[in-house]
């Protein structure tokens, strides 16, 4: 059977056969065969191709990889684990979103820490005029789930105001053009802090606030399913989220 999925990855990214036969130095029709008879490459040109176009090679070719070969990449895409989310350093998220070049994501209930950060809140904007897509994920402050996680946090009708005073700290950067503002209604086991491959994961722990959960750092590593898995997760939730107008 033909991979479809490497013949949409050249698609995708405007580069033909002969074009990656010569990047990977293997011959075109060797190519052409991963492409148009699914055969599978050996290990070191799966990597290249993978790394090539700029995708998961899990993603190519996914019985390729074995159990082992997935949870070694996995465990390799842990930089760091926090205990606390206050225990992480101001400095460590000021290099994650300051070395975006393309991405910011956010995706919280409040986030409040952030919003109320005015030098973050300049960042993304500058970010912002700077072409760096920024997209800011809030919890509806009139949903039942927020309403939930207030109670469960013991923070009551307190986490609903928190999100309207993430809304307006928020207002100075959101009518720019690369910064979009949603509101979902999603129940979150994460919050999800996202600059290009790098991701803060801030895990939600019920009876306790989220600044007292642990945080994993993560950078995506070719193979590895972690980082995937919530860049999933976010698009998700984006998807079915509601634009806050500016």
């Amino acid at each position: 059977m033909a991979n479809e999925r490497l013949r949409a990855a050249l698609l995708q990214k405007g580069v033909s056969i002969a074009d990656l036969a010569q990047a990977i130095e293997v011959d075109p029709k060797t190519v052409e065969r991963w492409v148009t008879k699914g055969r599978e490459p050996y290990r070191k040109h799966r990597f290249a191709t993978a790394s090539y176009l700029g995708v998961d090679e899990s993603y190519l070719w996914p019985d390729a990889l074995t159990r082992e070969q997935v949870t070694a990449a996995s465990q390799s895409e842990v930089i760091a684990i926090h205990p606390h989310r206050w225990a992480v350093p101001r400095d460590i998220w000021g290099r994650l979103f300051g070395g975006a070049s393309e991405e910011i994501g956010v995706l919280v209930y409040s986030g409040l820490f952030l919003a109320d950060d005015g030098g973050m809140v300049r960042l993304f904007g500058d970010k912002a005029r700077a072409g760096v897509r920024v997209r800011i994920l809030l919890g509806d402050p009139d949903s039942a789930e927020v309403a939930q996680r207030g109670a469960d946090e013991g923070v009551g009708d307190g986490m609903a105001a928190q999100i309207r005073s993430a809304l307006v700290l928020y207002r100075p950067i959101s009518s720019l053009e690369n910064v979009e503002i949603r509101l979902h209604r999603t129940v979150l086991y994460n919050s999800i802090y996202r600059a290009d491959d790098q991701y803060l994961i801030n895990t939600h722990v019920y009876g306790t606030r989220a600044g007292n959960a642990p945080v994993l750092h993560l950078r995506q590593v070719a193979g590895g399913d972690m980082v995937a898995t919530y860049a999933d997760s976010f698009e998700k939730v984006w998807a079915q989220a509601t634009p806050v107008e500016p």
